[in-house]
């Protein structure tokens, strides 16, 4: 089920909020547990079996590694934590990669095309995110965190609703808590609605109509210099409102039940080097990698350069690969892994805020850097993004322009603007001087909400027609 269908707007959301409220606090837990399950399950009924896989290994996983920490016994807390990480790796190999890897070996080895079937499995939505969810809360548990005893307050942590199928990937730890505990005021409510109607006008009315562009585009077999730059612009700005309008809604969804999950994205596309990009985009899976494989390695207080080069090279390779199995992927994994180790060995983030017209260069370099990565995580293939590249820089007998590319441009410009507007914190900062400015900055702040709401009407007209695609990362 999307948040961008009627489905959930008109029945799902209204019918789990109001019995939320109405039941007593103790049983709320069990009622997100099966409305989550139902969430889940509305697409393809047979995914619900992994999920619950899922909640019952790590649920008894974590009680043995936090039985055996009691007890003192070292040699069964690790081997527990080594099941638990082999285990949840495994059921995400198998359903994720198992077909690009039967593929792969196939197509260098066809004498094996006998021996080694090629597999078909289909992917469950969301699977890396609630895998890595899940993985992150039993190594808590074996790092010293309170195991959870009820397998219901587990099960809803790991596939409640907002953030079940893209994220955020919240820390058990963030929320502990709030699971426990929590309580809705009619303020934090009002935000909650607040950020969802914000993150669900991104994902209406700039990534889905930004999105038409970028897929025509990338669907051409020949095209103009002009036109493979508007293609990946849009691109590059639909995969941000994509991703950040879902963070969004999630966001606010959690605060109408509660829950306060943290930011996801801090205007990535403002960075002035590919370091601090990756601090501000996708923040969960940065500090996800951060915390549970770059420290255990040493991070970047290793005793030599070679290790720190190691260490960053295994967490952008890792990087790359959980965003899906293909090479495109891998690559664009890789590249990031080499700049982030160019720019750590030579400290060029200190260097950009020492000198005002290197940062400014660098700034620039990081942007163009990004986007590049943007046509390889979306080509189909390595062939695909090499050809699309060659075409952005006047490759042979390239046209700098012609028809097609003036008509893009000149249909999608004001859009683009205003994405690329919006993808700065102009507005951020606007509201944060209204709400410093109680008695002038009132009624602004009052037309400001009556413009989310107009959007939001007319974002509510271009579902009714049909005007809406899944999210970009539900195939993560």
């Amino acid at each position: 089920m999307l948040f961008t269908s009627l489905e959930f707007l008109c029945a799902f959301l209204p019918l789990v909020l109001l019995v939320n409220f109405l039941l007593p606090k103790a049983v709320r837990n069990y009622w997100l547990l099966i409305a989550s399950l139902f969430f889940y399950a509305w697409g393809e009924p047979s995914f619900v079996l992994f999920m619950l896989i899922s909640i019952v290994f790590n649920y008894i996983m974590a009680l043995l590694i936090s039985r055996c920490s009691a007890e003192g016994k070292r040699i069964g807390r690790k081997t527990g934590m080594a099941v638990t990480v082999l285990g949840n790796l495994g059921l995400l190999f198998v359903y994720k990669y198992m077909n690009f890897f039967t593929g792969t070996v196939r197509g260098l080895f066809p004498q094996l095309h006998d021996v080694i079937p090629q597999t078909e499995f289909l992917l469950p939505i969301g699977i890396s995110f609630f895998t890595f969810q899940a993985m992150s809360y039993v190594i808590d548990v074996y790092r010293g965190t309170q195991v959870q005893k009820n397998p219901a307050n587990l099960g809803m942590y790991i596939s409640f609703f907002p953030q079940l199928i893209a994220g955020p990937i919240v820390r058990y730890t963030t929320v502990e808590e709030q699971i426990r505990h929590r309580v809705i005021t009619v303020d934090s409510f009002c935000e909650g609605v607040r950020r969802f109607i914000i993150g669900f006008n991104k994902k209406m009315l700039l990534a889905n109509v930004l999105g038409e562009a970028a897929d025509a585009v990338f669907a051409m077999s020949g095209m103009s210099t002009l036109t493979a730059w508007v293609g990946i612009a849009c691109y590059t700005l639909q995969i941000f409102y994509d991703f950040a309008g879902y963070s969004d809604m999630a966001i606010g969804l959690g605060k109408m039940f509660g829950f306060n999950f943290l930011e996801n994205f801090d205007y990535p596309y403002c960075s002035g080097s590919i370091t601090e990009f990756w601090r501000r985009w996708h923040i969960s899976l940065g500090s996800w990698f951060r915390d549970y494989v770059y420290f255990p390695l040493g991070g970047s207080r290793v005793k030599s350069k070679l290790r720190l080069v190691l260490n960053l090279a295994v967490v952008w390779l890792l990087t790359g690969v959980w965003h899906g199995a293909n090479w495109t992927f891998i690559l664009w994994g890789v590249l990031y892994g080499v700049i982030i180790i160019f720019e750590k060995l030579l400290g060029i983030p200190a260097k950009a805020k020492d000198s005002r017209g290197f940062g400014l260069l660098w700034r620039v370099l990081t942007l163009l850097a990004v986007m590049l990565g943007w046509v390889l995580f979306r080509a189909d293939s390595l062939g695909q993004a090499g050809q699309y590249i060659n075409t952005m820089f006047l490759g042979a007998s390239t046209p700098l322009y012609d028809a097609t590319g003036l008509y893009y441009l000149r249909e999608y410009l004001v859009v683009l603007l205003v994405g690329i507007l919006c993808a700065t914190p102009v507005f951020r900062i606007l509201r944060e001087k209204l709400v410093n400015m109680p008695a002038a900055g009132a009624p602004l702040l009052l037309v400001g909400y009556l413009g989310q709401i107009l959007l939001f009407l007319a974002s509510i007209a271009a579902l009714v027609m049909n005007a809406h695609n899944p999210f970009i990362y539900f195939n993560f």
